[in-house]
């Protein structure tokens, strides 16, 4: 009788959904544990963002916060036409259009070799990583010697004739973002042998069997075969590639030059920009406009990739 009571209200053959308290109860255990995150998540996430939005309205300074003043959309407007800021996307546009083909491509090369070999090749796929697990500053500080005017990379192209005099790169308008591309090259292409390799493994061995069959050469295997099966891989790793970059702000900052990039704005960054307004400035509204902004330039250029590459790959 008590049985028939309890399943009276439900429809026949089907059992009443708990609510959504008995839920939280029979769960309580896991919201306890997840909670601690939940909690940091909303302080150190959610409240900058939401305070960062409202600062935007705002002329303040951490040194004189009484003197805080309503300036509307104006930081949006001087964040949108600010010359420097789009400097120094310009300067990012140039550095990860060298760094993302170079560490790929290759990335691309050596993950292809060590498919091919047979023994050692843990050895050789540590050693390529190992620059990924140093340090940003030993590694820009190792690459800042290297390429230095009295470094042994210089000193080499004097001897062999190539250059005649030594080249102080970090005072052009160009190089140092070249340079910047090229030693992050060699601290991240590791990332790229390891997720390419993984993707060859991925791949059919059968579908190698069956063009070998057919008469194809290692080449047309790599083109027709290896290139398309890993364009999820290269796909990841461009949007990554992209993410980062427009992020980079140690690797500047630690070889020497200033919050602004140099005299000449020549080596400045969008976070090195924003630090810069923020803590040299002291302006931390226009600096959240700058934050904000760039975030969405990272935002509409992932879209646009998922919305153009990743058609490709699908």
């Amino acid at each position: 009788m008590r049985f028939t009571t309890a399943f009276a209200a439900s429809p026949a053959g089907t059992t009443a959904k708990p609510g959504l308290w008995h839920r939280i109860r029979r769960s309580g255990w896991g919201y306890v544990f997840v909670s601690p995150w939940v909690i940091l998540y909303l302080i150190f996430g959610i409240y900058p963002l939401l305070l960062s939005f409202f600062l935007t309205y705002f002329n303040y300074s951490f040194v004189n916060p009484e003197n805080q003043t309503f300036v509307g959309i104006g930081n949006w407007i001087r964040g949108i036409t600010d010359p420097l800021f789009w400097r120094s996307i310009t300067n990012i546009a140039l550095n990860q259009s060298i760094f993302i083909v170079l560490k790929n491509g290759l990335g691309l090369l050596i993950a292809t070799l060590l498919f091919q070999v047979k023994f050692g090749g843990r050895f050789f796929r540590t050693v390529y990583f190992l620059p990924v697990i140093t340090s940003t500053v030993v590694l820009m500080t190792i690459g800042d010697n290297l390429f230095s005017p009295g470094g042994p990379l210089q000193r080499w192209l004097m001897d062999t004739g190539i250059l005649k005099e030594p080249v102080f790169w970090k005072s052009d308008n160009i190089l140092p973002m070249i340079v910047l591309a090229l030693i992050n090259t060699w601290k991240w292409f590791g990332i790229s042998v390891v997720i390419l390799l993984a993707g060859m493994y991925g791949i059919d061995r059968r579908m190698f069997e069956a063009a070998a069959i057919d008469g194809a050469n290692g080449g047309q295997m790599f083109r027709f075969i290896t290139l398309p099966s890993l364009r999820p891989q290269l796909f990841f790793l461009l949007v990554v590639d992209v993410i980062n970059g427009l992020q980079m702000f140690g690797e500047v900052y630690s070889i020497g030059f200033s919050v602004y990039g140099g005299s000449n704005n020549q080596a400045l960054t969008p976070v090195l920009y924003l630090y810069a307004t923020a803590f040299d400035r002291s302006n931390i509204g226009y600096a959240s406009t700058l934050g904000l902004l760039l975030a969405m330039i990272i935002a509409g250029l992932t879209i646009l990739q998922f919305r153009f590459v990743r058609s490709d790959v699908d």
